[in-house]
């Protein structure tokens, strides 16, 4: 085997990563600001911030679809890639990314023709109201435009990181978010466009990685590279790729969903207020899962390859690598949010009431964020192993089983308060999910590391 291709089946598991983690934070972190920088300039519109804030808000159930098909191809498929690399079948990998990269453009055309027809009746069931559905409409019209530079980007990059190539993938995100954070003053205020130049410069941004990350894959320092023949979809190949990324998938997907549930149940009880609160609280959430994410990513190579290598030892210390790091990152925010919230909640708004009430459901919304980093860590490593059954049980088991009756139940139970027991579904839907995960976990991994074979 190539020396310079088996650095992660030999490399140190604590220099290995190191170096592969701190790239993908990073990138998961500079990914953030795409959205959230907008949320920031948007929230600070004059005399229109807080109501246009909500609106674009509301248009988040929609953007987490549209990253979710991204995840669904190329989570799916880059443990794949890496497993094959650790097994020697560069051959398989390389029609894995082939594959990968068609499913996605398909995808990209379906998403795009659906958002442009219907995006302004789904924002109206997603929670928007009279008063802001025209900002969330604006935003949509021109952000769809943008989806196949959104799906490449973020579905391709995730096999650039599986080959060990950490700053090229996080090169790949700060090229957009740069672009992103210098073009959105001037669209929104410069050139007065509001909402709608929020969006123009997120796609705009995206196009932009998007070239990087093609350019890269089609070149020659990359071990997997697209090549035409591999272009043709194949059942053998798609399938396996799609079904180990269902877990990520629902992950991402059913946040649209839990937004729908959140919003509806929230401008009931709540009015706008609430529903531009969880504005704030999805965005401050973001700052918990994309860096915990990162770590799983700068993990998932090591783990995937020599699991394909069959070198169990060094998967065993991947992992409890990844656990501690992870347990540590989600301690250390759930302290800041509970110390100082008033800090996170002023980054996206000056609106006084906004401002109050933010604070307090921020306290209440992440109150079991601590043991988030195990939820995490064991989700994206029975992935890395290509586990797609356990991937897809705890994704469900959190979202669906436990937070949806959870948010519609709560205010029923604790009517004296019934806005925040919506926020309540969260923290006790975590605490429930690290609970079952840990224990599955437990068992599958055990499982795992006495098997005599690998995926085929």
């Amino acid at each position: 085997m190539n020396e310079e291709k088996d650095f992660l089946g030999k490399e140190p598991i604590g220099r290995l990563l190191l170096r592969l983690a701190l790239p993908t934070v990073a990138a998961q972190v500079i990914n953030m600001l795409y959205n959230i920088v907008d949320r920031i300039y948007i929230g600070h519109i004059p005399g229109i911030g807080a109501m246009a804030l909500t609106g674009v808000g509301v248009c988040m159930p929609l953007i987490m679809i549209v990253t979710a098909f991204a995840a669904l191809v190329g989570n799916g498929g880059a443990p794949r890639a890496s497993i094959f690399m650790g097994k020697d079948d560069y051959e398989s990998a390389e029609k894995t990314l082939g594959n990968c990269f068609t499913l996605q453009i398909i995808i990209s055309a379906v998403l795009t023709a659906i958002l442009l027809l219907w995006n302004r009746d789904f924002l109206m069931a997603f929670g928007a109201s009279e008063n802001t559905i025209e900002y969330g409409v604006s935003y949509m019209n021109i952000y769809a435009v943008g989806t196949i530079f959104v799906q490449l980007t973020l579905g391709m990059n995730a096999f650039i990181t599986a080959q060990g190539f950490a700053k090229t993938g996080m090169l790949s995100v700060l090229i957009g978010a740069v672009a992103n954070i210098i073009l959105d003053p001037i669209f929104i205020f410069g050139f007065h466009m509001g909402v709608r130049g929020a969006a123009l410069a997120t796609i705009l941004s995206q196009a932009m990685s998007c070239a990087w990350v093609l350019v890269f894959l089609f070149g020659k320092k990359t071990f997997l590279k697209i090549r035409r023949r591999n272009l043709g979809l194949k059942a053998r190949v798609i399938f396996p790729s799609v079904a180990l990324g269902v877990s990520v998938f629902i992950m991402q997907a059913s946040e649209s969903i839990i937004s729908i549930c959140f919003n509806s149940s929230l401008l009931r009880y709540g009015g706008d207020i609430a529903v531009g609160a969880m504005t704030i609280l999805t965005s401050v959430m973001q700052f918990a899962m994309l860096p915990l994410q990162g770590l799983g990513q700068g993990a998932q190579p090591i783990i995937s390859y020599n699991y394909g290598a069959k070198n169990f030892d060094r998967v065993k210390a991947a992992f409890k690598l990844l656990l501690k790091a992870s347990l540590f990152y989600s301690t250390l925010l759930w302290l800041c949010v509970m110390l100082f919230p008033q800090a996170f909640a002023a980054m996206f708004t000056t609106d006084t009431q906004l401002l109050e009430f933010t604070q307090t459901a921020l306290r209440v919304y992440m109150g079991c964020l601590l043991l988030f980093g195990i939820q995490i860590a064991c989700q994206m490593t029975f992935n890395s192993l290509g586990n797609a059954m356990a991937s897809i049980v705890v994704a469900v088991m959190r979202k669906f089983v436990l937070l949806i009756p959870l948010i519609y139940l709560l205010p029923h139970i604790f009517s004296e308060n019934q806005t925040m027991s919506v926020y309540m579904a969260e923290p006790i839907a975590d605490f429930i999910a690290v609970t079952f995960t840990a224990v599955l976990f437990a068992f599958q991994f055990k499982k795992a590391m006495k098997a005599d074979h690998v995926i085929r």
